[in-house]
């Protein structure tokens, strides 16, 4: 890249979910004592709604600490109205590119792109994608699978056990229910798995609007911290379905362990 990161995100408009305004993604941040940008996929891939679901998760302790978050992902304003909707995600956060072109600008890794005779661009990524699931230039997303299945005690517990999780074809499950898979205060087996499923089922419900256009699906995305000169001080590139995080046990480690951000830096 000609030019740097922050450069580039500095001059980056886009339209914002809230009110449609066509703006500066990075305005109104100067007072933050960090800024946190996360440039997602397509906002129906599973990478985006579960990344969305850990900041939502920590959203006080974040806004305590002063740290600015804004969001891009692939999609149109219906997209993110969906998107944010559903999550929870603050709206005038939320900015939506619809061809992931701020993407290619970052460099990000644009996932399997093969064409294939007689198909078009739309159906050949979802050959890619499917390749991708199941491991093909895709970065450790079968460990990740494997993971949300197995439990993993390294992890908080997901979900509270008064919590009621709607995930179809599931019935109705509470959290309680999890402690029968192994006991309770960590990640269980399942419990990720049910909230991948819930994501699932949400996006899947609402195909068209989450995914206007699937010529895109395989593009993934990145996580960039800068502190309050604008230089960063943290990234992560995906290099697959479901790798947004390099701990994937607690994803925003990096954000609240201070003292291990200057050797979390990865190029």
């Amino acid at each position: 890249m000609n030019q740097n990161t922050y450069e580039i995100l500095s001059q980056t408009q886009r339209v914002r979910v809230s009110d449609g305004e066509t703006t500066l993604i990075l305005e109104n941040i100067k007072s933050a004592s960090k800024t946190l940008v996360l440039v997602l996929p397509q906002l129906g891939d599973f990478d985006s709604l579960e990344y969305i679901w850990w900041i939502q998760r920590e959203i006080e302790k974040i806004k305590s600490l002063g740290i600015a978050v804004r969001a891009v992902g692939i999609g149109d304003r219906q997209s993110g109205q969906y998107f944010c909707k559903f999550t929870g995600f603050d709206p005038n956060w939320m900015f939506v590119d619809d061809t992931g072109e701020l993407h290619r600008q970052l460099g990000l890794y644009a996932g399997l792109t093969a064409k294939y005779p007689l198909l078009s661009s739309g159906q050949s990524a979802w050959v890619n994608l499917m390749l991708m699931c199941a491991g093909i230039g895709s970065q450790g997303t079968l460990a990740e699978v494997f993971r949300g299945y197995r439990g993993d005690r390294q992890a908080p517990q997901l979900i509270g056990d008064d919590e009621v999780i709607k995930a179809a074809p599931l019935p109705k499950l509470k959290g309680s229910f999890f402690k029968w898979a192994g006991g309770s205060g960590f990640q269980r087996p399942f419990e990720l798995a049910t909230l991948r499923l819930r994501n699932m089922a949400e996006v899947l419900g609402n195909w068209q609007a989450y995914v206007p256009d699937a010529s895109y699906m395989t593009q993934r995305g990145g996580t960039f911290l800068f502190d309050n000169n604008n230089q960063i001080i943290y990234e992560h590139r995906d290099r697959g379905i479901l790798g947004f995080a390099a701990n994937p046990s607690y994803p925003l480690s990096f954000l609240f362990t201070d003292s291990s951000i200057p050797d979390a830096v990865e190029v």
